[in-house]
């Protein structure tokens, strides 16, 4: 875990967030499971990234981020993502090289040119879907895009749920914010607070 105990504490005050999308292009996937024809693959990249749109009441971000306010643009997560080759992404097991290390998460956030709508957006780049270990890990970053820096990243691995590959793994988005809603957020504001 990365956080800038400066800028998350002036996150903390702001009452906006920009959502900018969930990012597949850092991501692994197994072959079972997803050995679907490529283009079939990508357009779950788009339905996964509509469903925090269209059921907000579901997938709260506001609630989680305790942001009343949540403005979206998914043109940088869009564009990212229909870069990705799918034969390139796939493979039979997730290894140890394919785990992206905070150091590295760090950079790629940094060298991304982000919409300048608010100064702090909220990205979420999943860096694996196992379905031999029924896995999925999904770094959450806080970036602050004026000066394109991360103020916080974090890695969740959760459990994925349901029928059908849309519904099934859409469930590690729910787990997700349902764990910030409920923990993660207070962890993150306790530490600042005790820094301070």
């Amino acid at each position: 875990m990365y956080i800038d105990e400066t800028l998350f504490s002036d996150f903390l005050e702001h009452k906006e967030i920009l959502w900018l999308g969930i990012d597949f292009t850092q991501a692994k996937f197994t072959q079972k499971g997803f050995n679907l024809p490529g283009e079939v693959l990508k357009s779950y990249f788009n339905e996964w990234n509509m469903l925090i749109i269209s059921d907000q009441k579901k997938y709260d971000i506001r609630l989680s981020f305790r942001k009343p306010i949540m403005n979206y643009d998914l043109s940088m997560v869009s564009k990212k993502n229909k870069t990705i080759k799918t034969n390139q992404i796939l493979c039979e097991n997730i290894n140890v090289e394919n785990v992206i290390e905070k150091e590295a998460m760090c950079q790629y956030l940094t060298g991304l040119n982000y919409p300048q709508l608010h100064p702090y957006a909220l990205l979420f780049v999943v860096e694996s879907f196992d379905s031999n270990s029924k896995t999925g890990s999904v770094w959450v970053n806080i970036v602050h895009t004026k000066q394109s820096v991360p103020v916080l990243c974090e890695k969740f691995l959760k459990v994925p749920s349901g029928f059908g590959i849309k519904s099934y793994w859409s469930r590690i988005f729910y787990n997700l914010l349902y764990d910030i809603k409920n923990y993660a957020y207070y962890r993150w504001e306790n530490l600042v607070k005790t820094n301070i």
